[in-house]
């Protein structure tokens, strides 16, 4: 009985130590009654600021109409350095993230080339390098294409087809090709009267206008090309100098 009443003052004595410890001055938490914090603790946890977490972002948070519009150094000038076009090749080196990041920064590119196309228009003024603008058309579209490569090898490792609805090539009652795509029909195809009512064939009698359609799309194609190679012939006798610029380069 006596061992247990000592134990129980004990008891008591450490408590009051601890709650005196606890209630030193500046100790208290701001706005928070009841609970404490010992800042002479030699092991306290540092906290840091949590910065601001950009996944991705293009447009710096200094600018912002500014980037519609071309680097006040080229204001003035008739010609801008660039660069070539992105090829094919170097784009399938690059990552899918990388592929995106690049996407949107040509795409910014786009959009203040075609102000300042259109502002030269306004103006009455020719565009300063106009080639670039084709140089950035060129480097999304192929971009894209190297986008659509790696969708279209994806897709046939995974599924086994290269278009994302399975179907097959076909011919309709001209003759012309192209891709019907699968579908679900409520009913079979051999009850189906509107399914049946459609030919997936052409009868011979219509090889001879298969022929003249093709004769008619290669002549069409020679007749295009014709006219551009005169269109140049013409730019390059109104303007000599740019045609020996061209060849040299």
């Amino acid at each position: 009985m006596a061992a247990t009443v000592a134990m129980a003052a004990l008891c008591r004595r450490l408590t009051g130590a601890l709650r005196l410890s606890g209630a030193r001055p500046g100790s208290t938490a701001a706005g928070l009654p009841g609970l404490t914090l010992n800042l002479f603790h030699k092991n306290l946890v540092k906290v840091e600021p949590l910065h601001q977490v950009k996944f991705l972002h293009a447009t710096l948070s200094r600018k912002g109409l500014e980037e519609f519009f071309d680097d006040p150094r080229n204001w003035g000038e008739k010609t801008v350095k660039s660069g070539d076009a992105w090829n094919i090749k170097k784009l399938r080196g690059k990552s899918s993230e990388d592929l995106h990041k690049l996407w949107y920064v040509l795409l910014k590119e786009k959009n203040m080339l075609l102000t300042l196309e259109q502002e030269s228009k306004r103006q009455l003024r020719p565009m300063p390098s106009p080639e670039r603008l084709e140089k950035v058309e060129k480097s999304m579209k192929n971009i894209d294409l190297v986008v659509r490569e790696r969708e279209i090898a994806l897709r046939l490792l995974q599924t086994g087809h290269e278009k994302p609805v399975p179907g097959e090539w076909r011919h309709d009652f001209l003759g012309r090709t192209y891709w019907y795509t699968y579908k679900e029909w409520p009913i079979p195809w051999y009850l189906n009267k509107k399914y049946k009512k459609r030919k997936f064939y052409y009868l011979p009698h219509v090889n001879h206008f298969i022929r003249l359609r093709l004769e008619k799309s290669l002549r069409r194609r020679a007749r295009r090309q014709n006219l551009e190679r005169t269109r140049q012939k013409v730019l390059e006798r109104k303007f000599p100098h740019l045609a020996v610029k061209s060849q040299s380069q």
